[in-house]
């Protein structure tokens, strides 16, 4: 099977530029695949060059831009060059640009590559009945917020016009399939993208505060520094401060604003992007993981890879993240957003009380553990093989009850 993947691929730093890494990672070691064809943005810098090392050949096409008009002529020509046998698309509404004629247009892929004939999945990671405008820096025009949720049910019909559409939370299956009479909606959890042995704490003089993400809209960071400085003043505790990652591109400069605000605090580091082969140590070295987020827009990455290294976490008592700690297991301290105090509270907890921090980073472990990108790869080939097979117009499909219990069991679209 010749698997075409479009999203951004390190080193792009669009947007789920690392899912589409551990997909390729796990995809590259299954006997089905006999070549994966990445259809990425086109950046400054060079990719990799073709991989035919071990089974699987590996080919790199940059074949679109990000905030390009015609990305979605592109990507279609490439499908079309390369003979995929299915195209799979990780994607969320602005992968294909902050522009919104760009981004729009971009989303009409999916419906291309299926109308020439090539099985189409598409993975959404974000639903716009779900996400709050103004937190996520897009607009607090309510005109505005009515224009976009507009455009984005329209758009959401488009990409339903996949042969599989997936997601990775139960309350999006409900919604997609209430509201839009979707029938042709899996789900398949986010995954853990590495599960090394259940690190041991690092012991360090100063235990380390670390977030890490994209910040500036609805994750901002200064409410967290100043729980740390209450903890410090409360405790007597060492402890330094990591903000670990970039701004938001909705929020550019966000960062340096906050390093020219906080410049006083003592251990305040940023450390910029981190590339992929620093996570690890990234992580191994925090103490506790803070999740500084006013609101969500699906389901995080950065909980699965804390919980891939055992870590314990700080969490706002807030939908969609709540959801997925209880659906896939995750543990943390939680507060209420916008309540330093409270934030400061949860914090404390977890760095004075050992015991406490252990428990819930095991916890994390375990869940990460039970489902790993190996068994999220093995849940795709299924729909790919199917589609491969017997291609279905969703209008004619059926689905089996997904079941969104906390054992998130795969769902398969016949």
């Amino acid at each position: 099977m010749k698997l075409a993947i479009v999203s951004p691929y390190p080193p792009s730093k669009g947007t789920l530029n690392e899912y589409a890494f551990h997909f390729v990672q796990n995809f590259k070691l299954k006997s089905e695949i006999e070549e994966i064809i990445i259809l990425t943005d086109k950046i400054d810098e060079s990719y990799p060059k073709e991989d035919s090392s071990g089974s699987c050949k590996i080919t790199i096409d940059p074949c679109w831009s990000f905030n390009g008009l015609f990305n979605f002529l592109k990507i279609r020509s490439a499908v079309k060059k390369h003979s995929a046998d299915v195209v799979l698309f990780n994607i969320q509404f602005l992968s294909f640009g902050d522009s919104k004629i760009a981004g729009a247009l971009g989303l009409l892929t999916p419906v291309y590559t299926r109308m020439m004939g090539t099985p189409t999945v598409s993975l959404l990671h974000n639903i716009t009945e779900t996400v709050d405008y103004e937190s996520a820096g897009i607009t607090k025009n309510p005109i505005l917020k009515s224009v976009y949720n507009a455009i984005g049910t329209i758009l959401t019909k488009v990409i339903l016009m996949s042969n599989v559409l997936t997601v990775t939370m139960p309350k999006y299956v409900n919604i997609l399939e209430k509201k839009y009479g979707a029938k042709n909606v899996a789900l398949i959890p986010h995954g853990s993208f590495e599960v090394p042995e259940l690190p041991k704490e690092v012991k360090q003089q100063k235990k380390q505060i670390m977030t890490f993400g994209k910040f500036g809209t609805y994750k901002k960071v200064e409410e967290m520094i100043e729980a740390v400085e209450i903890v410090r003043d409360r405790t007597g505790e060492e402890m330094e401060i990591v903000i670990a990652g970039t701004d938001n591109p909705n929020v550019k400069g966000y960062l340096n604003g906050v390093k020219e605000k906080y410049s006083h605090v003592k251990d305040l580091h940023f450390t910029g992007y981190v590339e992929e082969e620093d996570v690890p140590r990234i992580f191994t070295e925090s103490t506790v993981v803070v999740f500084p987020y006013t609101s969500t827009t699906g389901s995080s990455g950065v909980l699965h890879q804390a919980g891939s290294y055992g870590k314990a976490v700080v969490l706002p008592n807030i939908g969609d993240l709540k959801e997925l700690i209880e659906e896939e297991g995750y543990r943390g301290e939680y507060f209420e957003p916008n309540d330093i105090n409270g934030l400061a509270d949860a914090i404390e907890i977890l760095v004075v009380n050992e015991e406490r921090r252990k428990e819930v980073g095991e916890a994390n472990y375990a869940a990460a553990a039970s489902l790993p990108m190996e068994d999220i790869a093995d849940w795709y080939l299924l729909h790919f093989e199917s589609l491969v097979k017997s291609p279905k117009k969703p209008e004619n499909s059926k689905q089996i009850p997904i079941n969104t219990s906390t054992s998130l069991e795969p769902v398969l679209i016949q």
